[in-house]
């Protein structure tokens, strides 16, 4: 009889101790992952910032002239023959003039960017906009050379054209 009343007293006991209270659950509802979509008209900006400051009208110590620090050599390739003064004094013939050189060089590099887009070669990611940004700083040749030998092209002010495939990669350029 007490191993039942002792058996009784313990089962009543537990019950009678004030339940813990449970750990307050914190439910965080997942944040919806944004993707920003940056196409052409952000990589020119972006571009123009960089070379200029988006400033149609300026020329660098070397000569490197408007919004996109383009040199007489590349407006030649290009086939745009006009003085100095026209080529800064007319924007649209600047943009124009961005917008021949990106499909040039996406034509000279068509094989890297068809082979290697989205790989990681030497730590970089490469993609078409930061292919055709290189291109840019250094031409089409340089990026080239980077991807047969590894050398890194500078500019005149000591900037890698790696660090152009890096600041501008990922845009989607639709060209």
């Amino acid at each position: 009889m007490r191993t039942l009343l002792s058996i009784i007293m313990l089962l009543v006991s537990t019950t009678l101790v004030p339940p813990r209270p449970l750990p307050e659950l914190i439910v965080e509802t997942p944040k919806e992952k944004v993707v920003e979509v940056k196409g052409i008209n952000e990589f020119l900006f972006a571009i123009g910032h960089q070379e200029s400051g988006n400033r149609y009208f300026i020329v660098n110590r070397y000569g490197y002239m408007g919004k996109y620090q383009f040199g007489n050599s590349t407006l030649k390739t290009l086939k745009i023959k006009v003085s100095k003064e026209a080529f800064l004094n007319s924007p649209d013939l600047q943009e124009y003039a961005m917008m021949q050189n990106l499909l040039y060089n996406k034509k000279k590099l068509k094989k890297y960017i068809d082979k290697f887009e989205g790989q990681q070669i030497n730590g970089i990611l490469v993609t078409e906009s930061g292919l055709l940004a290189a291109a840019h700083l250094g031409g089409s040749g340089s990026v080239r050379k980077w991807f047969r030998t590894g050398k890194v092209r500078k500019d005149g002010n000591g900037v890698k054209i790696t660090s152009y495939m890096k600041k501008f990669g990922g845009y989607i350029l639709n060209l």
